[in-house]
């Protein structure tokens, strides 16, 4: 069993029956959870802004830094393990908290979510579940094994979606 380790713009895909995909700290970041349960196989990816127009650059060093990139960076390297979209894809989400903007004058958190549901959309795609928003960060886990998504939060503890 092994733990890997996805950071902000980043991707994790396994299909090792022991291993665990995690992301720390999901804030205003939304972590986007995929699961093939015919294949036994996980994807995630830590998405820290809703679009990449803003820093092309970035966009190509790092697609899922960004939904707009993410998303389709995410479905193709899993389509290469053979999990094709509308077959039996489980999607979660988590994140997109409103931590550092008591105001919501930027609202980063609400416009990620919005933008991955958004992109999601384009493939006729949806959550099966989520647990966004509010002002807490979120340590997320999704289970190769079982596709089970744990999250993790100082302020309430463990849950499931």
């Amino acid at each position: 069993m092994s733990m890997i380790i996805v950071g902000i713009g980043g991707i994790g895909l396994s299909n090792t029956q022991g291993d665990i995909l995690k992301t720390l700290a999901l804030g205003s970041c939304v972590g986007v959870m995929v699961y093939s349960p015919k294949l036994k196989f996980a994807g995630l990816i830590h998405i820290a802004l809703p679009e990449s127009h803003i820093n092309a650059e970035l966009a190509r060093e790092k697609p899922c830094y960004f939904a707009d990139t993410g998303i389709p960076f995410l479905f193709n390297s899993m389509a290469k393990y053979g999990c094709l979209l509308h077959s039996d894809l489980v999607i979660k989400i988590a994140g997109g908290s409103n931590i550092m903007d008591p105001n919501q004058r930027f609202d980063i958190g609400t416009r990620n979510v919005l933008a991955v549901k958004k992109n999601l959309w384009r493939y006729k795609l949806g959550p099966l579940a989520e647990d966004t928003g509010n002002t807490i960060s979120r340590t997320v886990k999704l289970e190769v094994a079982t596709g089970r998504v744990i999250l993790n939060s100082p302020a309430i503890g463990e849950w499931e979606i």
